[in-house]
C-alpha cells in the first residue's frame, strides 16, 4: 500500500531518506489522479523495501504543493537524498514511471 506523505512527515519520510521516493501529488476530485492511483499502488507493492512510494493529497497538504511548485496534478516527483531527480506531470503509463524508477535505483 502506498504511504501517505503529509506536510508533517515529509521531511522524515522522504527528504531524510536515502532511498528513492516516488511522490504522487493528487486530489480526490482529479479524474486523471484517480486513473493513475492503481498504478501507484502496484508500484508500491512491486518495489516494497527498495523504493518509498507514497501520495500527497494537495488539498490537505498545501505547504508541500507550494514548496515543490505543483500547479498541475497528477504530478509525480522522484526524490533521492532530498533532491528532486525526476518528475512526471500528468497521467502516464506504468512503463514510463518504471523507467524513471529504474534510472535512479
Amino acid at each position: 500500500m502506498a504511504l501517505e506523505f503529509t506536510d508533517s512527515n515529509f521531511q522524515t519520510e522522504v527528504l531524510s531518506s536515502e532511498q528513492l521516493s516516488v511522490v504522487d501529488f493528487w486530489a480526490e476530485w482529479c479524474g486523471p489522479c484517480r486513473a493513475i492511483g492503481p498504478v501507484v499502488e502496484e508500484l508500491s507493492k512491486d518495489y516494497a523495501g527498495k523504493v518509498k512510494v507514497g501520495k500527497v493529497n494537495v488539498d490537505q497538504n498545501p505547504q508541500l504543493s507550494v514548496a515543490y511548485g505543483i500547479t498541475s496534478i497528477p504530478a509525480i516527483l522522484f526524490i533521492k537524498n532530498g533532491e528532486v531527480v525526476d518528475k512526471q506531470v500528468g497521467a502516464a503509463p506504468r512503463s514510463v514511471l518504471e523507467k524513471k524508477i529504474q534510472a535512479h535505483l
